[in-house]
């Protein structure tokens, strides 16, 4: 599989540069067209007013988002016009309430989807629908990138978040223009079952399966000697000094990892790396 497709959504204009580096970046190498949607969000709106508000409220909120979506375009369009890619971008405005629509519509052709981290200080409730929506209703892989990230067009060194899910096969399979290029790849399992098909030898047919794609691979198998499987993943990011992990997004329902937590949200909440996510 190959991206020619790669689709970025922007809410805040503030936090759009290094997903939008990334994207042009991933355009460039894979020679792929470029799709950016600048969304106006009214945020101060269910999708419905009680009896006796005034229209002029919604008038206004809608407006302001038109405005927030010219802005995100211009400053989106003046970077791209200096370019040599193939792209596109388009305005639009959004009640939270139609928002997964809006962007399953926009992105349901795309073969990836860049976005920032939808989680942290500054950032508004419309970036986690955003993300699940790619997810969830168009079916897309994510490539999640903080800020201040360096961009994973050609990451030399991987890890892969490996639970035996399929959630997590889709996303190496979506992860494979990614990992060909890659130096070193780690297929990386924590606290394997004892008693699963894959006991003896866990990891081997995914690595035998990354093998035949021409991927060196490493397997490491770890304790969980942390709280969280997410902060052993972490820290082993880190001593291996990855430029990308690969994870299956939301094993576990999302309302279950938004009580109680789970390794997606939170690394989607802590990750200081771009994250291939896909459900």
């Amino acid at each position: 599989m190959a991206y020619k497709t790669i689709a970025s959504i922007f809410t805040d204009e503030s936090l759009m540069s290094t997903a939008l580096n990334c994207a042009i970046d991933a355009a460039g190498a894979h020679d792929a067209h470029l799709d950016v949607l600048a969304l106006g969000v009214d945020r101060s709106s269910a999708g419905y007013y009680y009896a006796g508000a005034s229209a002029l409220v919604l008038e206004q909120a809608i407006n302001r988002a038109d405005e927030e979506a010219q802005q995100i375009m211009a400053s989106v369009r003046s970077r791209l016009t200096k370019s040599i890619l193939r792209w596109s971008c388009d305005a639009d405005v959004a009640q939270l309430v139609d928002l997964a629509r809006r962007v399953t519509q926009r992105v349901r052709f795309s073969d990836l989807v860049i976005l920032p981290q939808p989680y942290g200080e500054g950032r508004g409730a419309e970036l986690e629908p955003v993300t699940e929506a790619c997810l969830f209703d168009a079916q897309v892989p994510v490539l999640i990138v903080p800020d201040g990230a360096t961009p994973a067009v050609h990451p030399e060194r991987v890890t892969i978040a490996w639970n035996e899910s399929a959630e997590a096969m889709t996303a190496v399979r979506a992860a494979l223009p990614l990992l060909l290029g890659a130096e070193k790849v780690h297929v990386v399992i924590v606290d394997p079952p004892v008693h699963g098909a894959s006991r003896s030898d866990p990891g081997g047919l995914l690595s035998q399966f990354l093998a035949r794609h021409g991927i060196r691979v490493e397997i490491d198998v770890l304790s969980k000697t942390m709280p969280r499987v997410s902060d052993v993943l972490m820290r082993h990011a880190a001593d291996m000094d990855a430029d990308m992990m690969v994870l299956g997004a939301y094993g576990h329902s999302r309302f279950r990892q938004a009580v109680f937590g789970g390794a997606t949200r939170d690394l989607l909440e802590r990750t200081t790396l771009p994250l291939l996510m896909a459900h």
